[in-house]
């Protein structure tokens, strides 16, 4: 919501005070002008993309609009997650675990998570490295290694389309030019007319600089911003439950291992230690109910 809001603020501040100075929107409204720099910006991502990067741009979108999903709440669901399914875990032996990993829509534990479980990024990533657990093929190193080369490579997918974006916002200024350079030639052409044709059509022109430039540092850049933003914070949530496992595996108790991963986040999303222990408190003894 925050990115409608600044737009709000960009768009008066820019065209409220043009008003205020004598100018006339009219003179502004130039829809060739701005169908010339939108389609080459977008031709433009399309030629610098793939199918995957149009994707996960189209996933994004919505994404940035709404409201950051990776907040305290969810947090404190993984964590209290992450204790229940380590604790369920140690007490009983991996093998206890083994029907909730295997069918998580039919567990009565990650039926008490629902944010975790309507996720199913976390879940794929969760699931996934406990079954390697139970296997017990695998050392922590080894899967330490594994889940840093997955993070990496999520990260790296995810990043593609803010990149192409970026790329994007740094070119609208010169499609702005272009533009302005097109109007330019269309009023060099009509040199014969009156002056007041003449700078009407030099103003017209002007116009492109104009959308380019606001454009790029106004909307599309901030734009990226945002969509990086998700994505580091999905990114996060990994690395939460990447740590909480290995210190599990390392032999911390998992009041100790929550704590691990606990001391990862964010500090604007990161619970405290009172906020953590009562939730998780709350939780046993929903479950023991």
């Amino acid at each position: 919501m925050f990115i409608l809001f600044g737009y709000l603020i960009v768009f008066f501040s820019v065209f409220g005070s043009f008003v205020m100075l004598g100018g006339h929107l009219g003179a502004l409204y130039q829809p060739f002008e701005f169908v010339l720099i939108a389609g080459a910006a977008v031709g433009s991502y399309i030629a610098a993309s793939n199918g995957t990067s149009v994707r996960l741009l189209m996933h994004a979108i919505p994404k940035a609009i709404r409201r950051n999903p990776y907040g305290k709440p969810l947090y404190m669901e993984l964590m209290a997650l992450l204790y229940t399914l380590l604790n369920k875990a140690r007490r009983d032996g991996l093998m206890a675990i083994e029907s909730d990993i295997e069918e998580p829509k039919d567990s009565p534990i990650f039926s008490q998570y629902p944010q975790i479980a309507r996720d199913p990024r976390i879940m794929e990533f969760l699931t996934d490295y406990l079954r390697i657990m139970i296997s017990g093929n695998m050392n922590s190193f080894e899967i330490e290694t594994l889940m840093d080369q997955e993070i990496e490579a999520s990260h790296a997918e995810h990043h593609s389309p803010v990149n192409a974006v970026r790329a994007v916002a740094d070119a609208l200024p010169a499609f702005g030019i272009v533009a302005a350079v097109l109007g330019v030639v269309k009023a060099l052409a009509s040199v014969d007319q009156p002056p007041a044709i003449l700078a009407d059509l030099i103003s017209k022109a002007m116009v492109g600089t104009f959308l380019g430039i606001l454009l790029s540092y106004g909307f599309v850049g901030p734009f990226a911003e945002a969509v990086e933003r998700q994505s580091v914070a999905s990114i996060k949530v990994l690395e939460c439950i990447k740590v909480t496992l290995l210190a599990s595996m390392n032999g911390y108790p998992p009041p100790l291992a929550v704590e691990f991963g606990r001391k990862v986040l964010f500090s604007s999303v990161r619970p405290s230690f009172a906020e953590l222990e009562a939730h998780v408190r709350q939780s046993k003894n929903q479950a023991a109910r």
